[in-house]
């Protein structure tokens, strides 16, 4: 009787993961990797180690990253050898306190390339996007309660969210690689060397100047010089 009472555990199916949900579980099944939120953006991967190393031998640790500032944003993934450890990670470690913190472990399917990087707007997790709260340890508040906080007093009439401002500011970041493209190619064509005939005629102008200097020989001085094979040299340092 006891078991029609039991509340099943809250499945989590990401739906960016390219499975099926019947795909999923079966990943989940067989994974020994560990999903670990919450964390402080100042943790570090060495605490980590030490930390989750207790539960078993660790196959590696990825740091959560900030989308576009590239740092650490309160979350990783703890991969272990043995879905046993992993097992021993979530029942011991999960709920437990690092940096004054109440961390959170869940299982994952897998890391693959990519998903080291937070899914917020502004680069990071989607929490810290419209959390009111203020932490300490996240960066402060939200950031879509920082852009309140900022533009409603100095700027009050501004008609200006804060998805729009995010996306102004992701326009103009797609556009200042383009822009800097343009601008190293402008100096990569003036200083490229002159070819076919220009060339030649320029290396044999100065080749005359030191003839010339070097008193009247009846031409011994290019006789002895293989100019050919040092054009051939000159065009292969520049490719």
């Amino acid at each position: 009787m006891a078991e029609l009472y039991t509340v099943p555990a809250p499945f989590y199916y990401d739906k960016k993961s390219g499975y099926t949900q019947e795909e999923f579980k079966k990943a989940i099944e067989r994974s020994s990797t560990i999903y670990v939120g919450y964390l402080s953006f100042y943790t570090t991967e060495e605490q980590l180690y030490e930390l989750f190393s207790k539960c078993g031998e660790i196959k590696r640790i990825i740091m959560g990253l900030d989308r576009n500032q590239k740092t650490p944003c309160g979350f990783c993934f703890v991969e272990y050898y043995s879905k046993e450890d992993a097992a021993d990670c979530i029942k011991y470690i999960s709920g437990t306190k690092l940096d004054e913190r109440s961390i959170r472990c869940d299982w994952d399917y897998g890391f693959k390339e990519g998903r080291q990087y937070g899914r917020g707007l502004s680069g990071g997790q989607v929490r810290d996007e419209y959390r009111t709260d203020y932490d300490p340890g996240r960066g402060g508040y939200g950031k879509q309660k920082q852009f309140e906080m900022e533009t409603t007093p100095n700027y009050p009439d501004l008609d200006l969210s804060y998805v729009d401002m995010i996306q102004q500011s992701q326009q103009q970041q797609q556009q200042m690689p383009i822009q800097q493209q343009q601008q190293q190619s402008q100096p990569q064509l003036q200083s490229q060397p002159p070819v076919g005939g220009n060339m030649l005629g320029k290396r044999r102008g100065r080749d005359d100047d030191d003839d010339d200097s070097g008193g009247n020989d009846d031409g011994k001085k290019f006789k002895d010089t293989p100019t050919k094979t040092r054009y051939r040299e000159r065009d292969e340092q520049d490719e």
